[in-house]
C-alpha cells in the first residue's frame, strides 16, 4: 500500500467538502442580504435561522479544515506499532488512522477512514503485526502495519 496516495485523497477529498462549504455559505449569506433588502424588518424570525444556518456551516467548514490541517503531522513512514497514520490491515477490514471520513476504494480495495480517538482505532493502538484485539466482543487479528 502507498500511504502517500491514500494520504492525498483523504486531503482533496476534505478539500471538495471545504469547497463546498465554503459556496454554501457564500450562497446562504447573498439569499440573506437579498431577504433583507427586499422584506424589511417583517421577517426578523426567518433571517436569524438563516445566520444561524451560517453558523452552523461555519463551524463545520472550520471543523474540515482542521482536519486537513492535521494530515499534515501525519508520517507515510513504515509503522512497528498502530497508532496516527497508520494503515492496518487486519482479518475483518483495512483501516488508515487519520481522520474519520467514511471508506474508498484504493486499488480496488475497500479502505476505512478513522479518527485516532474513535474506539476501534483506540483498541489497536499500540499493537503489533500478529496480535488480537477485541472490539464489541468481536476479535480481530491484526496482520499487517504500514
Amino acid at each position: 500500500m502507498y500511504k502517500p496516495e491514500i494520504l492525498k485523497i483523504i486531503h482533496d477529498k476534505l478539500s471538495e467538502k471545504i469547497d463546498h462549504l465554503e459556496y454554501l455559505i457564500a450562497e446562504t449569506r447573498a439569499a440573506n442580504n437579498e431577504t433583507k433588502s427586499s422584506m424589511g424588518d417583517k421577517y426578523e424570525t426567518s433571517r436569524e435561522m438563516v445566520q444561524q444556518e451560517i453558523n452552523n456551516l461555519q463551524i463545520q467548514l472550520n471543523e474540515n479544515i482542521r482536519l486537513r490541517n492535521s494530515l499534515k503531522s501525519i508520517s507515510v513512514n513504515p509503522h512497528q506499532n498502530v497508532g496516527l497514520g497508520s494503515l492496518v490491515e487486519t482479518d475483518k477490514g483495512l483501516f488508515y488512522i487519520a481522520v474519520s471520513l467514511g471508506m474508498i476504494d484504493y486499488e480496488k480495495k475497500k479502505i476505512f477512514l478513522i479518527s485516532p480517538e474513535s474506539p476501534l482505532a483506540q483498541a489497536m493502538n499500540g499493537k503489533t503485526e500478529s496480535e488480537i484485539f477485541s472490539m464489541n466482543r468481536t476479535q480481530q487479528k491484526i496482520i499487517k502495519i504500514w
